[in-house]
């Protein structure tokens, strides 16, 4: 049986909540007391290109409709969360700007109390045309997806035309030039693929305020990961330094997932995310969300519980206390349960079930 909250918690109602501060809310910890602060939700499977590392060649199925969450279900969960002490919210699919609700839930997941950072993760092929309304709902950070910048490698990469290139490269551009607080740019660095362009993604922070993290190579369920086309965050550093000479590092958070650096005289910065070779989990701090309701509270791990279950699991248009409080304690059991780190490669390769584009980026 699940452990219950204890009855002061259980006591707090919606109206409640909003006279409480943030360090008077409850809080999503795990056995390792990591503080569970960032929640990613996935909002979509479709994508409208074929990244070779997060979907398989032959494609995935597709969830019939009845299964996805619904608009109205992410913002019921999303609540719950943010009573839990989730601050941040990201926005993932799939492509995310495909959900033609994305400005509707930016603007009422901003509108949610306790949650200070809107964020999104996007393809940017389509951002341009959705930043300004993105803007006016009140995004503040995003994350763009970008593993070349040769049109002919971008369509073999993304297994879609060349010149659509532009068009990402065109929604880069709004984006720096937006009010935006954060624009990153995210690199999964394959050999024999792209690690030639090192040095021309790490130029571009010369003049923008940028920061491109570069990541190594992981291991999803049909992406034809191979160690041939690893290449460990060390050896991509020592490419760039014996460029631009040795880079500055910087005072990164306890809970980042990326060792940041910057080029002396550079305004933007770059990071490694060493998923593979030097894990980051002790200050893990994230949740994810996926676009069928399930809840992982690791990237890597193979488990998985449904919150859409149980939310559906009533026949109301809003959420009794008894309902929440299941959810409140099913998601807390799940936090509990989080294991300290992810396993090695081999075990990560035999456990994944999901490729990349069905759990969320």
């Amino acid at each position: 049986m699940l452990r219950k909250l204890p009855q002061t918690l259980r006591a707090f109602s919606t109206q409640a909540f909003g006279e409480i501060s943030a360090q008077q809310r409850p809080k999503l910890v795990d056995s390792f007391n990591r503080e569970h602060t960032y929640l990613r939700i996935s909002i979509t499977e479709r994508c409208n290109l074929r990244c070779q590392y997060c979907m398989p060649l032959e494609g995935v199925d597709l969830t019939s409709k009845p299964e996805l969450l619904t608009t109205r279900e992410i913002l019921q969960l999303a609540e719950i969360f943010a009573r839990q002490g989730v601050n941040k919210i990201r926005l993932t699919g799939g492509e995310p700007l495909i959900n033609k609700d994305i400005v509707h839930l930016v603007e009422k997941l901003k509108d949610l109390d306790g949650i200070e950072t809107v964020a999104l993760t996007t393809n940017g092929v389509t951002l341009s045309r959705h930043l300004p309304d993105l803007i006016n709902a009140g995004l503040d950070n995003v994350n763009i997806s970008l593993d070349t910048l040769v049109p002919k490698k971008f369509e073999f990469i993304g297994r879609r035309p060349a010149a659509t290139l532009s068009k990402v490269l065109k929604g880069i551009r709004a984006a720096v030039d937006s009010p935006l607080q954060s624009i990153k740019l995210n690199t999964v660095i394959m050999k024999g693929v792209n690690e030639d362009e090192l040095c021309d993604f790490v130029s571009l922070t010369k003049e923008d305020r940028i920061s491109v993290r570069f990541l190594e190579f992981m291991p999803f369920s049909g992406n034809a990961w191979s160690q041939r086309k690893f290449i460990p965050y060390q050896a991509q550093i020592e490419m760039i330094e014996e460029h631009f000479g040795k880079l500055l590092r910087h005072d990164d958070e306890h809970s980042s997932t990326s060792m940041n650096y910057s080029v002396d005289g550079h305004v933007g910065s770059i990071g490694f995310i060493s998923s593979m070779s030097r894990n980051f989990c002790g200050g893990c701090n994230r949740l994810r969300l996926t676009h069928d309701g399930n809840l992982k509270v690791c990237l890597f791990g193979k488990d998985e519980v449904s919150l859409r279950d149980i939310l559906r699991d009533e026949d109301s248009t809003s959420l009794s206390s008894e309902k929440e409080e299941e959810l409140v304690n099913i998601i807390g059991a799940a936090v509990r349960r989080k294991n300290f780190s992810h396993g090695g490669v081999e075990e990560i390769k035999r456990e994944m079930k999901r490729p990349m584009i069905l759990i969320g980026g």
